[in-house]
């Protein structure tokens, strides 16, 4: 791994103005515990479990109804159980809003279906004790599952915190997506009542999904009630009046919290229930001490409700930032609306995805500086070399970007940044606290400087309480342990630096092994993208022979059609960029490459395909967001 470019520094008073810097005076204080570099404080919070996350709960002053007996019993995986004994709830801390009065904003909420929506600490207080109370009347007590068919509006985050208050199971699926969808998900769970909109819009364009809920409610007869916004005929919605006062059910730290979703391409969404106090001390630890935020800040993210960077974002008023939320099509009317929002919001830590980040880059875009912003994140796919270069380029050097990794599974990251540690160009700058990520060779041998199998090898509380209806856990088990016993394997290569630093280069199951030789995914699209005639691009390795055979599929810009010269001037950038082993044997245009909802490309079903696998057996259409790619490939597949 070569030295990479330092495109940030930490200030040099960066301890005595940052919340990572406030805890390690704390530590020092209450612990007598001296860390004199990142790196030093990384190690003891993977070595001693129990004291680090012990130390997250104690400087946040975790509140408990009933106090833990122990921080980790049995701590191994799958298995470890984290503060046994212990009784909270999570919404209770979210709705603490540490260093909010009840006349700050909290929650600043921009849709393109209707005007600009602003809630204070006392709003968002008292909108979750009138939903606690609407719920109750309903029915729904501790373990009953509500769902959401929801964009990232204010109603929805309320309708969470009411129901997490509850010790009710809250799901969200963004109402983008299709009736099968989101029955795959919700008919696991059976929840008993619906929250959904009538519709939303999308840019200029009106989306109309009264149909879908009616679909959704004749498919699920566990329901038993439906709540109705009318959100894209524009009427209003206010939860009933009530006398009751806002309280709090206190739950065991394991207790489920919400159902999240794998994306569902092969079979049925896996239901990863996460708990009340693995996600309360994560997300502590992760806003706080990593992304340095608490009260002034404004925090946003470009997410929807399906994807779990909105359970992410939500849960910052815990450390008393405010949140941004967005609704709509973030290229409306162009690229740069998102950047002007946040100038008007006041954003001081923007979050959104490599892809879009790119984007910006591609259509040459220099956003207006916005003075507040000191913070940059980037997740959803690797962000390539050329990725953080337009970031700085745009925003100059006073800013941190955070290119972070993680997933659903985990509901955070565990590889990104932190205010102690440089940003080196290409770079994800350290391992999150915690989070014991290490990289195994081919032999299950822990590397450094070296591609290897991302791994984490100690619990983290975050990881989920179990997948809903897994009673044995065999499928928990199967999903993440099957290859390392005793060791979670997520499912990216990874290489980490000797100074901590990590590279992130594609699924590992999607591996081109080119004469002995792993090649990751993501340096193809970083180069192949980069060109101005293509859009889009999947590049699959298919077995046999001496090296096997590398097919790359562009989608093209402008109504181009693939010639020659374009299939050289793609050689040549691969073989020049990276290597001769990262030319493809055949290039092929496409109109689309399939991807997820949360827009994850599909490279191994489209292998499956093209290995002479039915469609329907590789992808489930439902899970997509363009099931109709999938014919191209299968044509392919057919004439080869």
């Amino acid at each position: 791994m070569t030295e990479g470019k330092v495109l940030w520094e930490p200030p040099a008073d960066v301890r005595d103005r940052s919340r990572i810097g406030a805890y390690l005076r704390w530590l020092r204080e209450y612990r007598g515990l001296n860390f004199a570099a990142y790196a030093d404080l990384w190690q003891w919070s993977v070595d001693d479990l129990a004291g680090f996350w012990r130390s997250i709960w104690d400087y946040f002053e975790v509140l408990a109804h009933t106090e833990p007996t122990a921080t980790i019993e049995h701590p191994t995986m799958p298995g470890a159980r984290w503060f046994p004994g212990a009784t909270l709830n999570y919404a209770e801390h979210v709705l603490r809003m540490p260093g909010l009065a009840d006349g700050d904003p909290v929650v600043l909420a921009y849709s393109q279906t209707r005007g600009p929506v602003t809630l204070t600490a006392g709003d968002l207080r008292d909108q979750v004790r009138r939903a606690r109370a609407e719920l109750r009347r309903l029915g729904v007590g501790r373990g009953d599952r509500v769902a959401a068919y929801a964009p990232n509006i204010p109603e929805t985050y309320v309708l969470m915190l009411a129901t997490a208050s509850l010790g009710a199971v809250f799901s969200s699926c963004a109402p983008e997506f299709g009736t099968r969808s989101v029955v795959d998900r919700w008919q696991q769970i059976e929840p008993t009542v619906l929250f959904a909109v009538d519709g939303y819009r999308y840019g200029e364009k009106a989306v109309d999904r009264r149909a879908e809920v009616a679909a959704i409610q004749e498919a699920l007869p566990s329901l038993r009630h439906t709540i109705m916004l009318p959100y894209l005929a524009g009427g209003d919605f206010a939860w009933p009046q009530t006398g009751e006062e806002l309280a709090f059910e206190p739950v065991p730290f394991d207790h489920p919290l919400y159902v999240l979703y794998s994306s569902g391409t092969t079979g049925l969404p896996k239901p990863i229930v996460h708990g009340h106090g693995g996600i309360l001390v994560e997300h502590l630890k992760m806003l706080a001490l990593h992304h340095d935020l608490g009260p002034g800040d404004r925090f946003f993210w470009f997410t929807t409700t399906g994807w779990m960077m909105w359970n992410f974002l939500v849960s910052a008023p815990a450390v008393g930032a405010t949140i941004v939320l967005f609704d709509g099509n973030p290229g409306h009317p162009d690229l740069d609306s998102l950047w002007r929002l946040a100038d008007e919001a006041g954003v001081t830590f923007f979050g959104t995805s490599a892809p879009f980040l790119l984007a910006c880059r591609k259509a040459g875009l220099r956003p207006q500086a916005n003075p507040q912003l000191r913070g940059v994140g980037s997740t959803g796919a690797p962000l390539p070399p050329e990725g953080f270069a337009w970031v700085y380029d745009a925003f100059g050097p006073t800013i941190q970007l955070q290119s972070l990794s993680g997933g659903t599974d985990v509901c955070t990251g565990f590889v990104g940044g932190v205010p102690l540690v440089p940003v080196y160009e290409g770079e994800l700058s350290c391992r999150a606290l915690g989070a014991r990520v290490e990289a195994y060779d081919s032999g299950g041998k822990p590397v450094i400087g070296q591609l290897g199998e991302l791994v984490i090898t100690a619990p983290m509380p975050s990881m989920p309480v179990g997948f809903w209806g897994d009673t044995d856990g065999s499928r928990y088990r199967e999903a993440y342990f099957d290859v390392y016993p005793g060791v979670w394997r997520h499912g990216d290569w990874i290489t980490i630096s000797e100074r901590g630093t990590c590279v992130i280069t594609g699924r590992s199951d999607a591996t081109l092994n080119r004469g002995g030789v792993r090649l990751g995914t993501a340096e193809f699209y970083s180069v192949v993208e980069g060109l101005d005639e293509i859009t889009d691009s999947l590049v699959i390795h298919l077995e046999g022979g001496e090296q096997g055979e590398l097919l790359l599929f562009v989608v093209l810009a402008d109504d181009r059609e693939l010639d020659d010269e374009l299939r050289r001037k793609i050689a040549r950038e691969l073989r020049t960029a990276l290597s001769p082993r990262h030319v493809p044997d055949e290039i092929h245009q496409v109109k689309a490459v399939p991807r997820t909802l949360s827009a994850k490309k599909l490279e191994v079903p489209v292998k499956k395909i093209l290995t002479g696998t039915p469609v329907r057996e590789a992808a489930a259409a439902g899970a997509l967001v363009n099931p109709e790619s999938l014919s191209a490939f299968e044509r392919f597949a057919k004439e080869r």
